[in-house]
């Protein structure tokens, strides 16, 4: 029997693109592959890029800079290293890679991550494969199922890959072009996924996709489902604890959605909803296709169903043409609304996005005042949100053991890290913690008597009416 060989994927960006990892990893383990932490002993280095952030092809180009060290050493040692890039760098540049960087063997893009042995042995046979082209079939259709050793690997918490692609076409944004238009997974396959990762001891699964509430696959009866329909088959799975799903768009709430977080109390209330500007008129030059009364009326359609809950967002500063006065609507947004958290990011133009021909640019120096002015705002909201658990009780899914010895960490239903001292026996159960104190964004604090569950938001009425109109 030969020995295994080694696989070692770095992954960039995004949730699905940890997911993908996973799926890699699966892919490639009836090949022979077995994950390694060290990338000098690798036989497979695979880079999972991501397109999303500022310079991210050059961050792959200065990695792969590195890596060809690795191969020439590996090579001097009578080693063969085949070095992937995948992702969505990879299928947004292509060919341009392996002329920048002739050290990399094989470029795939996200849509056929599941022909990797092939493209394995094609690299093999001719020296180079490239795939990039979306392909005819849809790759959810060719995934295998999730592998138990990669599942224990995966500890407690779990994404599971709904929905991918985005039909919205904002104008700052890749994912179009790199995912590739909405396709939806069917309820059958992603609930078989589910059951074998809660087989394997994973306690909460987030759903995720560049758009997930735009989910529309096919059910058991034939119909199309909506998310909030796939989230109330899921949540009656025994031994799903807790779910959650993310990133969502605004226009794609719909009263299924809203009556799940009415209904389900496996689904946790916190929810990511990006706005990325509170200027209409910014909104609209990113076709966004709301406005900020939009987006407020949204998050009151959750309020008024669960008092509880709780939202982070994303925020784009100095998207082109941002005056100031568009900044302060935005400033005005995230103080009406109040987040648990939130990502904010200085814009950049991204190759091939309409919002790369903008002339407009905003000075660098008043989108770093900017940006520092709205993070400010955010930390001190999360702050808040976060010393307003102190001295109540609230349930936590523990996860691991923590850096201290004798102390285990989870999580709260608003995803704040819990420290307590405990016995391990309690990791993968959900338990009341009484908050003690706050250490920079972590909550300690030591177990509680069921009976004193408080939360530290306002109270649950599940007999709220469902509002339409989102």
């Amino acid at each position: 029997m030969s020995a295994p060989r080694k696989l070692h994927i770095k992954s960039y960006g995004c949730q699905m693109n940890v997911y993908d990892a996973q799926r890699m990893v699966d892919t490639l383990a009836p090949e022979g592959f077995v994950e390694t932490d060290n990338v000098s002993e690798a036989d497979l280095v695979i880079l999972n890029t991501c397109h999303i952030r500022e310079k991210a092809s050059e961050k792959v180009y200065s990695e792969l800079g590195r890596l060809r060290t690795a191969k020439d050493d590996a090579a001097r040692n009578g080693r063969q290293m085949t070095i992937a890039v995948a992702g969505c760098v990879a299928q947004a540049e292509g060919r341009e890679i392996v002329r920048r960087a002739p050290v990399v063997d094989v470029v795939v893009g996200p849509q056929s991550y599941h022909h990797l042995p092939q493209l394995l042995r094609d690299a093999k046979n001719n020296g180079r494969a490239i795939e990039t082209e979306f392909p005819a079939e849809d790759k959810f259709n060719f995934l295998p199922p999730p592998q138990p050793q990669s599942i224990k690997a995966r500890g407690i918490s779990a994404f599971v890959t709904v929905q991918e692609g985005c039909d919205k076409f904002c104008t700052f944004c890749v994912v179009p072009y790199t995912r590739g238009a909405e396709v939806s997974r069917p309820v059958a396959r992603i609930a078989d996924d589910v059951q074998r990762l809660v087989d394997n001891g994973v306690r909460e699964i987030t759903l995720i996709g560049q758009n997930v509430n735009a989910f529309h696959g096919e059910g058991p009866d034939g119909k199309s489902w909506p998310l909030g329909r796939l989230l109330t088959h899921l949540a009656a799975m025994s031994g799903v604890l807790r779910l959650r799903y993310s990133t969502s768009h605004p226009n794609d709430v719909d009263d299924s959605l809203i009556e799940a977080h009415r209904d389900l109390p496996a689904l946790m209330p916190f929810v990511h909803l990006p706005v990325q500007s509170g200027s209409d008129r910014i909104l609209a030059a990113m076709n966004r296709k709301h406005t900020a009364g939009d987006y407020n009326r949204v998050i009151d359609c959750f309020r008024k169903v669960r008092q509880d809950i709780a939202f982070s967002s994303d925020f784009i500063v100095g998207f082109p043409g941002e005056t100031e006065a568009d900044f302060t609507a935005t400033l005005a947004l995230v103080a009406q609304i109040g987040y648990a958290g939130a990502y904010s990011f200085k814009y950049s133009p991204r190759p091939g996005t309409p919002a790369a021909d903008h002339t407009e640019m905003v000075p660098t120096a008043a989108m770093d005042e900017r940006l520092a002015r709205l993070q400010n705002l955010i930390d001190s909201q999360q702050l808040d949100f976060n010393t307003s658990a102190i001295g109540t009780t609230v349930d936590v899914l523990f996860e691991r053991d923590a850096r201290h010895p004798g102390q285990i960490v989870g999580r709260t239903a608003y995803l704040q890290p819990v420290h307590v001292f405990a016995s391990p026996d309690i990791i993968g159960s959900v338990l009341p913690v009484h908050v003690e104190s706050l250490e920079r964004y972590s909550l300690l604090g030591s177990l509680a008597a069921p009976a004193s569950i408080v939360s530290p938001r306002a109270g649950f009425d599940t007999r709220a009416p469902v509002v339409t109109g989102a």
